[in-house]
């Protein structure tokens, strides 16, 4: 079991090192981590925020674990070598084209949701985004008008191929449950090809139940209504905003895993790269108050898709929702408990 540990910049050694640790306490058969450069860190270090030596790490590994990307010392770099870079560069390299965030709260954390308690209690969605097209990685520019003011551009596109593999891979998640497809047809040519080619997919999952929102009214239905959603497809721009916007109304970002699936099968499962959502927060990082839950988590998803091993995938769940239970709770969610206390909670519930 080879995993490519990549910490990052701000918290994101701190996180990744518990989660780490989490993996190590399962004691699992032939596990080896290896440890690369991504981000700020690499760009001081390589002069590139994806150096040669960790995108070969990455393509050498079973599964990858990924901390957090940013500092603003870097922010006046030109855009190719900015931290942010590192994690579509990644994407793209790797052929990561499925993005898969759940969101739900956690048993007796829903006063720490911005909505009612009993809308809170109600979020358990999934949230398929796919992630190697849209406008994030069309071509894009700055430009000159008649009038002599700058101008920027970025091209939105998605063809039926890109819109069919995503599409296959949230009906296959929605197998027993139902599925909503979120757009902006009415007023973009390239939703509308979206909506067409899903529709087309559907029919080969006749037991998924469809359906469609514009991405306006999804955003508004997510917070008036949550329960309604049972795994939500959408494209880049709009699973960004929508999936972040999931993520507050369960409370905290610190909780919510993610991972991001492409095609390439190991000889254990699918090939992913797995992350907590939130950012490397460096107005914290080094002081031992991140939240590493949403990274412990991340690495029970690892363990789920690329390794087959649901069972110590919930184990790991499980100590995580008696460790919350119990009152182990760091700044994010109105406790006290650092990175290292959250760590070892985890572990203790194993």
């Amino acid at each position: 079991m080879k995993i490519a540990v990549l910490p990052g910049d701000g918290i994101g050694p701190e996180v990744t090192r518990e989660a780490v640790l989490v993996l190590e306490a399962l004691d699992l058969p032939r596990l080896t981590l290896f440890e690369g450069d991504v981000g700020g860190i690499a760009y001081k270090r390589h002069g590139h925020p994806l150096p040669f030596e960790t995108l070969t790490m990455t393509r050498e590994a079973d599964a990858v674990l990924f901390g957090a990307v940013g500092e603003p010392a870097y922010d006046e770099l030109e855009r190719s070598l900015r931290p942010e870079q590192a994690i579509l560069g990644l994407r793209r390299e790797l052929g990561l084209f499925a993005n898969l965030r759940p969101a739900r709260v956690f048993e007796g954390l829903e006063d720490l949701s911005p909505l009612k308690p009993e809308l809170a209690r109600s979020i358990d969605v999934l949230i398929v985004r796919e992630l190697t097209g849209d406008v994030y990685f069309g071509d894009k520019g700055v430009r000159e008008t008649d009038a002599g003011e700058r101008e920027g551009w970025d091209m939105m596109s998605y063809s039926a191929p890109e819109i069919r593999r995503i599409a296959e891979v949230a009906f296959r998640a929605a197998a027993r449950r139902s599925l909503t497809s979120v757009d902006k047809a009415n007023v973009l040519e390239t939703s509308q090809v979206w909506r067409d080619t899903v529709i087309e997919v559907a029919g080969g999952h006749p037991d998924v139940p469809l359906d469609h929102l514009y991405v306006d009214n999804a955003a508004m239905q997510l917070i008036a209504d949550p329960a309604q959603f049972d795994v939500i497809l959408t494209g880049n721009l709009f699973g960004d905003i929508l999936s972040d916007l999931a993520s507050a109304a369960v409370g905290s970002i610190g909780l919510l895993p993610s991972a991001s699936l492409g095609e390439r099968q190991t000889t254990h499962g699918t090939f992913g790269m797995y992350e907590p959502i939130h950012g490397s927060a460096p107005d914290i990082a080094g002081q031992g108050k991140a939240n590493p839950m949403a990274t412990i988590l991340s690495a029970a998803m690892m363990l789920r898709h690329s390794f087959a091993r649901e069972e110590d995938a919930a184990r790991i769940e499980a100590a995580v929702a008696k460790a919350l239970a119990d009152g182990v709770r760091g700044a994010d969610l109105g406790g006290e408990h650092g990175t290292r206390a959250i760590g070892a909670a985890v572990r203790e519930r194993l």
